[in-house]
């Protein structure tokens, strides 16, 4: 069982920046591929981005590609969102999730999530 915190969030103007920081217990290191996704009010659950169990790789969604970046700190057992030049549209509730089979952009495979961190942007 894995369990994960989400922490960072809160209010930003436009263009402003913000760094999400998702603790897991346990051991996070080579056994998860960690998420990062976002629920507008209204809105479905989409993703944001994914990092690969060493580090290495990432994958995001076209809407934040450029602007944000995920990194992970294994031996801290914590995943990170950074978070640049926000827009309106960027305000939800950003959630971590830990996947054990791999790289995923699909909300249903991803194991364990966290309780999310609301971000709000102004214009």
């Amino acid at each position: 069982q894995v369990q994960l915190v989400e922490s960072g969030g809160g209010l930003v103007q436009a263009g402003g920046s913000l760094r999400l920081s998702c603790a897991a217990s346990g051991r996070m290191s080579s056994t998860y591929v960690m998420g990062w996704f976002r629920q507008a009010p209204g809105k479905e659950r989409e993703f944001v981005g994914c990092i690969s169990r060493s580090g290495g790789s990432t994958n995001y969604a076209d809407s934040v590609k450029g602007r944000f970046t995920i990194s992970r700190d294994n031996a801290k057992n914590t995943v990170y969102l950074q978070m640049n030049s926000l827009k309106p549209e960027d305000t939800a509730v950003y959630y971590c999730a830990a996947n054990r089979e791999g790289y995923s952009n699909y909300v249903a495979e991803y194991d364990y999530w966290g309780q999310g961190t609301q971000v709000t942007v102004s214009s």
